[in-house]
């Protein structure tokens, strides 16, 4: 690690033990801590709004690789826009993400905004996610549960909240990482399983343990009141959204399900075939499970041993 880095961290360190903001001016709006917490030990990290490339990743994260629309409307409209009729409406007029019918194979549908190469204006609703954090958000520590993040404003229903941003990595790093942790560390990369076809599966997989965003100190729930989903603007490379599952209140905490499944619903064909059950088995192979702390009716006891969200 570089002189000039460590000194970056110890700066944002330093500034959250005062309650200042975490992402250090990174973001439109500032993530807070709870001055209340403010004198805890808080980790040190490096905040970055947007994933970053990461060991085992070959895709130049900055390169625009998407088509883009000539819609030259203030916001573009499904009947001439050529990225809405490809992939369908996904937010309201508003910006709120509207209601993602899951298909026959139980997967759902893939997100795609318009992007760098769009004609449309930078206010069009077809661009939510790339126009990063929107809510006041705090860092507070829990009861019993470390750091998490609660909201600072209500929140209504399909409101994209924060992304979960970090390093992008391989399969094989992710695997190194996982087993080099020791018992009392957190796990924190998510493996994102995408089935784009029949036998073909992509998969992401992002860790903002040393470099991320907010979205590093969300906690899991086995009855969340948010849902991760992939979405694609200038990169083939998935951004991993969360949005409000539900109305969110003012103060409550803001939690995802680490396996993919929300709305108090499991992760839909987590295994989906024998060869995905084999894949599973291997990955988790080695690996300790945690105890769930969520307090839901429905908690299952054990966090997931392989975070994935699927698509």
């Amino acid at each position: 690690m570089s002189s000039s880095l460590q000194v970056a961290e110890m700066n944002v360190l330093n500034k959250n033990r005062h309650g200042e903001d975490v992402s250090d001016g990174l973001e439109s709006v500032p993530v807070v801590i709870e001055r209340s917490s403010a004198a805890l030990a808080f980790p040190e990290f490096q905040y970055t709004p947007d994933n970053i490339q990461g060991p085992g990743c070959t895709i130049d994260l900055s390169e625009v690789t998407l088509p883009g629309c000539t819609c030259l409307s203030h916001s573009c409209l499904i009947e001439s826009c050529c990225c809405l009729q490809a992939h369908g409406e996904v937010y309201d007029c508003t910006g709120s993400l509207l209601d993602i019918n899951r298909t026959n194979s139980g997967y759902s549908s893939p997100v795609f905004e318009c992007n760098a190469l769009c004609s449309c204006s930078d206010t069009c609703y077809n661009r939510v996610v790339q126009r990063g954090l929107r809510l006041r958000l705090e860092v507070y520590r829990t009861r019993n549960r470390g750091w998490g993040v609660r909201t600072l404003e209500p929140i209504t229903h399909g409101t994209f909240v924060c992304e979960y941003a970090g390093e992008v990595i391989s399969f094989e790093e992710a695997r190194r990482r996982q087993l080099a942790q020791k018992s009392e560390e957190n796990n924190y990369i998510i493996a994102v399983r995408e089935h784009a076809g029949k036998d073909s599966v992509i998969e992401t997989f992002v860790d903002p343990t040393a470099v991320g965003n907010v979205g590093r100190f969300l906690n899991h729930s086995c009855l969340p009141n948010l849902l991760m989903l992939p979405v694609r603007v200038h990169s083939t490379v998935p951004r991993l959204a969360l949005f409000a599952a539900r109305d969110v209140d003012e103060l409550e905490e803001l939690t995802f399900d680490y396996s993919g499944g929300y709305n108090n619903q499991p992760p839909v064909k987590l295994l989906s075939t024998q060869s995905d059950a084999v894949i599973q088995a291997s990955r988790t192979d080695g690996l300790q499970r945690k105890v769930c702390h969520c307090g839901a009716k429905n908690c299952t006891q054990f966090l997931p041993l392989d975070l994935s969200v699927l698509n």
